[in-house]
């Protein structure tokens, strides 16, 4: 059993920062890619960034010298630092890790009003 888990989601105004993180635990050797998708109401999923056990990342055009993406593989961790925060970037954030499958987490809602 593998399980996904994020945290840090919440309410910030235009401008601010957040700071997402999330954990996989369970049985298994070791995470290949990790990263995050976003998904607003009425809108398809989408992924924001990721980032490969050897740290290599990957991000959305809309998130770019914005957000920043890393890991920390002896905690089996994946961090999202989000700067600059617009209302557009309002959405449920969920994570995933990739082992043998693709596990994911339930989410984490981020609003960005004032």
């Amino acid at each position: 059993q593998v399980q996904v888990v994020e945290s840090g989601g919440g309410l910030v105004q235009p401008g601010g920062s957040l700071r997402l993180s999330c954990v996989a635990s369970g049985s298994f050797v070791s995470i290949y890619d990790m990263g995050w998708y976003r998904q607003a109401p009425g809108k398809q999923r989408e992924l924001v960034a990721e980032i490969t056990r050897g740290g290599s990342a990957n991000y959305a055009d809309s998130v770019k010298g914005r957000f920043t993406i890393s890991r920390d593989n002896a905690e089996n961790t994946v961090y999202l630092q989000m700067n600059s925060l617009k209302p557009e970037d309002t959405a449920i954030y969920s994570c995933y890790a990739r082992i043998q499958y693709v596990y994911w987490g339930h989410g984490t809602q981020v609003t960005v009003s004032s």
